[in-house]
């Protein structure tokens, strides 16, 4: 089944401003849109911080950090950046903690099931492009039953290169028979926008997910912002 906003079939490949786009696929970023991962992570940077006799960081200090993966994540326990001296050491730590609690309080978000739900039902194929390399990205998504549903999964290692770089979406595309222009792309970073525009695809913001402490993100260029992922149902019509 095809499905096009308003109902409305056409063959063109346009933007998502145009109410004749036929979508073919939909592709989500995955920690902060799909999935809830920042208990997990943020419960690593604290054991991580203790063991270095510090006190933990309030949650509320970690979450908008974790979509820039071990780097923010790091970065926001100890306030320091690759090139540091420690930085390489502590992400190392960091990682091999993570390792070990990678879905014990990591969920998929409670509004985005329904989503997929309606995208199975339409027989819309959806899938997964993150930067999360795959040691990671693959037992998150078989503890949580995703890895049966998704169509594919493009992970930080799949290909030579990670978002912004539109080459993992491009991938994403490629292997799901999909002109770019036939997919759109949802993430909670900016980083997403920009590698989904690069690729030639239609973007949009999660506004539920991390967004990290940069720019605002009304400000990153999206084609739209969505404020729960019932909005993505809607604008496909599938609601």
């Amino acid at each position: 089944m095809t499905t096009t906003l308003n109902t409305i079939e056409t063959d063109r490949v346009v933007t998502a401003s145009d109410p004749g786009t036929r979508v073919r696929a939909v592709l989500f970023d995955l920690d902060g849109t799909l999935i809830d991962s920042a208990p997990d992570l943020a419960a690593a940077a604290n054991w991580l911080r203790q063991a270095r006799g510090l006190e933990a960081l309030p949650y509320e200090a970690l979450r908008p950090m974790v979509g820039a993966g071990a780097r923010g994540m790091v970065g926001a326990a100890f306030g320091i950046g690759p090139g540091d001296a420690d930085f390489e050491s502590l992400r190392d730590a960091f990682l091999a903690r993570y390792a070990q609690v990678l879905t014990q309080r990591t969920a998929v978000f409670a509004e985005v099931e329904p989503l997929l739900l309606a995208l199975e039902r339409s027989r819309m194929p959806w899938g997964v492009v993150t930067n999360k390399a795959t040691r990671f990205t693959a037992p998150v998504l078989q503890g949580l039953g995703l890895d049966r549903r998704a169509a594919v999964v493009i992970c930080g290692d799949t290909t030579p290169h990670a978002k912004p770089h539109p080459e993992p979406l491009l991938e994403a595309a490629r292997r799901l028979g999909c002109e770019p222009g036939q997919c759109i792309y949802v993430g909670d970073d900016a980083r997403d926008v920009q590698a989904g525009r690069a690729a030639g695809m239609a973007t949009f913001a999660a506004s539920w997910g991390y967004l990290g402490q940069e720019a605002p993100v009304a400000q990153w260029g999206a084609d739209k912002v969505l404020e729960s992922p019932g909005e993505l149902l809607n604008w496909l019509g599938l609601a």
